[in-house]
């Protein structure tokens, strides 16, 4: 028998009503506080639900490459320490290019004058040293005994000429590969000459208490000194007799020294094994496989898109070695290398090699500013990342989410809604209970 085949009156059939709303409005509520949320499907509301899913769909996919930033901050952090270790060796390793410096070579080339250049008589006869009697000789002109009332003179002959080409007095000087010309005029002195080699870089000279020259090597390169004249092409033709005037030999040619610096000889391995250091620590600074200091690349992505939508950082790495940095190895040596090693004996090999470490320093700062300015726009990205996952989130949450406060109320009104409704109902039906009474 069907429900409608019973007569219910107007009363029962609008309490009954109500309570049906009631109860359909009690599921909702229920709901609503089961779940927090408002909006639970399409059916609820389509544009809300699909907006909320798509807002939560991004802001999973961030979340996800949050991951991939992090690996990387932490891979671009390895490099950066691994830059701050490897400056550090090269700090040790210019110590111990300084600890060699300090260490006189004792292999340094030294051409002496086998003759005074100047006699005791006549060193009495100016009433000077033998040394200043020297030192205030002329050097051109006819030869000449130092007296009270003359300085004295060589004897060297004097090339000057105003050409073309044009002919100047000079003295070469040669350590290795590099040549010096100290170019005299014609009334230059002994003082002079040993002034103009002094400022060459590439020997120095002086005179011994006795008169004689005496030309210092400042490197271990064999040094050469030559007299004669040089023309302004650059030609140089030198004058035996001048040579023999200055060193009573005309044999000054590649003059070596002798013997080698123990303690030089004792930082070689020092040095080395510091050089093999760094090599190895710049191999061991990589993060997760990827190892910036080993010319490594590294990519960043910081959104969700892909192609020409996708924007990432390409972090390109550097490979770091003492071959790269133009470190070479110490040699126990004091011929000036030809390659990138440097010969511990020869002064100028070490020259070059606190010249190399510099270089290398300055090349390390420069990548690690790079590897610093990646960094801070990575860890910029990665807040920002963070920030607006949050933003989607809250907004998805505002479209779906319930006022629990507001439903709590609802819930209330509700129960005493329903608890009403089955009173009014209850009063509804009295009159059908009269009639039943009269018909017992």
């Amino acid at each position: 028998m069907s429900s409608y085949d019973v007569t219910l009156s107007a009363a029962t059939r609008s309490n009954l009503l109500s309570l049906q709303n009631t109860a359909s409005l009690t599921a909702t509520n229920q709901g609503r506080l089961s779940t927090g949320k408002k909006v639970n499907s399409a059916l609820d509301n389509p544009t809300n639900f699909f907006t909320a899913s798509a807002l939560n769909n991004r802001s999973t996919a961030l979340n996800g490459l949050l991951d991939g930033i992090s690996n990387g901050i932490q891979t671009i952090q390895a490099a950066s320490k691994g830059i701050d270790s490897v400056t550090s060796l090269v700090k040790q390793l210019q110590s111990t290019v300084k600890q060699a410096q300090t260490n006189a070579a004792t292999n340094l080339p030294k051409i002496t004058s086998s003759v005074s250049l100047a006699t005791t008589a006549e060193a009495a006869l100016t009433g000077k040293s033998q040394r200043d009697t020297v030192l205030a000789k002329s050097l051109f002109g006819a030869v000449g005994t130092a007296t009270a009332s003359s300085a004295g003179n060589l004897g060297f002959t004097d090339a000057t000429d105003a050409g073309p080409p044009a002919v100047s007095n000079s003295i070469r000087i040669k350590a290795g590969s590099s040549t010096y010309d100290v170019k005299l005029s014609a009334n230059a002195t002994v003082n002079d000459l040993v002034n103009g080699i002094n400022k060459s870089g590439v020997a120095t000279a002086d005179l011994d208490s006795s008169g004689k020259l005496v030309v210092t090597g400042t490197g271990s390169d064999p040094v050469t000194v030559a007299a004669g004249n040089v023309d302004d092409t650059g030609v140089f033709a030198a004058t035996t007799a001048q040579d023999t005037a200055l060193f009573g030999t005309a044999d000054t040619t590649d003059v070596v020294g002798g013997g080698t610096s123990a303690a030089r000889s004792s930082l070689i391995s020092q040095f080395n094994d510091v050089r093999t250091q760094l090599d190895q620590l710049a191999k061991d600074a990589g993060f997760n496989g990827t190892n910036l200091l080993g010319g490594d690349k590294l990519s960043i992505v910081f959104n969700e898109k892909t192609g020409a939508s996708q924007n990432k950082l390409d972090v390109q790495g550097s490979t770091i070695s003492s071959s790269s940095l133009g470190i070479g190895q110490f040699v126990d040596s004091a011929t000036a290398s030809v390659n990138s090693d440097f010969s511990v004996q020869n002064n100028s090999d070490l020259t070059k090699a606190a010249d190399a470490l510099t270089n290398a320093l300055t090349t390390l700062s420069s990548f690690a500013s790079t590897l610093g300015s990646n960094l801070a726009t990575v860890q910029t990205r990665q807040d920002f990342t963070k920030q607006i996952s949050d933003v989607l989130n809250t907004g998805a949450s505002n479209l779906t989410s319930a006022d629990l406060n507001e439903e709590a109320a609802n819930s209330n009104a509700l129960s005493t809604r329903q608890s009403l409704g089955i009173s009014a109902l209850s009063l509804a039906n009295q009159a059908n209970q009269g009639i039943l009474q009269l018909l017992r």
